[in-house]
């Protein structure tokens, strides 16, 4: 009989799939790296088990404790499902920007929900690094888990994600492509690549108002960059010790309108039910396409799914508001 032992056994090994309608201009094959199979229906499964058994082994997550962990939502439903499997509680700070549907699917999957203000510095007490920071403090026998600087993420990828994309494309990947968070996957997977070869390029998306793309080239930290973005799961306002800023080629900067309306395309066109960062992803890639030939393979990595996104991406009445539909 052919079953796993529970649900952390589904992780990985996730689809690849031929892009077509939206790719139609780009002379490569362009491939999609599905990461939605995953049970949480996100690429972040995959470094929730890693980070929490990394833990275990190292005597900082004790039976019965509380992981405690700031999150657009992704990293918390998969440290949720093992959080379940494993016996621990699991608490989840969320920023005010992060869609209803994900604070809803975390509490139905019995997580403590702490929401926070979007638009405060991150060093701000109210932010949702500081208020992880201070209830990991605060609560007996609790873990921090800090997907950001936490390097069990980046180990994830380079272990998973990134030998299964090679093995996929029988190594003929030329580019990969993907939207930049934590920097876990860009890291991990680049770095994996790069090992296989050397020449294959690995490209970042970013956002407006995230300060990745001039810190790559310029090496400033320029505060200028940072302002209030719609965009869920991609950019950040900080430096992530998990963003390997060697491995990465060059960044491309989605706007959020465009972000919101390849994620409805990428629905309506090609029948992927995707997030929004999903949308940011294939637009970036659109803007890079004088980088591809006829002979190359470009993957793109699309993270997370839809049904997070119904109360805005895919609502007609928000996407209005925002001024995304004509």
């Amino acid at each position: 009989m052919d079953y796993a032992e529970n649900i952390l056994g589904t992780i990985g090994n996730t689809p690849m799939v031929k892009m077509n309608k939206l790719t139609r201009e780009i002379d490569a094959l362009v491939l999609a790296k599905y990461e939605t199979f995953n049970p949480g229906n996100s690429v972040k499964d995959r470094m929730a088990v890693k980070m929490i058994e990394e833990a275990e082994a190292e005597g900082r997550l004790k039976p019965g404790g509380t992981i405690i962990e700031g999150t657009s939502g992704n990293t918390g439903m998969g440290l949720a499902l093992v959080a379940i499997t494993k016996g621990y509680k699991m608490v989840c700070v969320l920023s005010d920007k992060q869609s209803k549907e994900k604070m809803d699917i975390l509490r139905a999957v019995g997580s403590e929900v702490v929401v926070c203000p979007t638009d405060v510095a991150p060093e701000d007490p109210r932010s949702y690094y500081s208020t992880s920071k201070r209830l990991a403090e605060e609560t007996p026998n609790s873990w921090y888990v800090n997907q950001y600087d936490n390097l069990s993420n980046t180990k994830a990828h380079y272990e998973s994600t990134g030998p299964e994309i090679w093995k996929q494309t029988d190594g003929k990947i030329t580019h990969f492509v993907v939207g930049v968070g934590t920097g876990g996957t860009i890291s991990g997977v680049g770095k994996y690549l790069k090992e296989q070869n050397p020449n294959i390029k690995v490209w970042g998306i970013d956002t407006y108002g995230s300060v990745f793309k001039k810190y790559h080239e310029t090496g400033i930290f320029d505060k200028n960059e940072i302002y209030p973005y719609v965009t869920e799961g991609i950019g950040e306002d900080i430096l992530p010790k998990n963003v390997n800023f060697d491995i990465i080629d060059g960044f491309t900067k989605v706007t959020d309108k465009d972000a919101a309306v390849y994620t409805r395309r990428l629905a309506r066109e090609e029948g992927m039910f995707l997030g929004n960062s999903a949308g940011a992803a294939i637009k970036g890639l659109l803007q890079l396409k004088e980088h591809f030939t006829k002979d190359d393979v470009v993957v793109v990595l699309f993270h997370d799914h839809g049904s997070r996104y119904v109360g805005k991406i895919y609502n007609d009445e928000w996407m209005r508001k925002m001024g995304y539909l004509e």
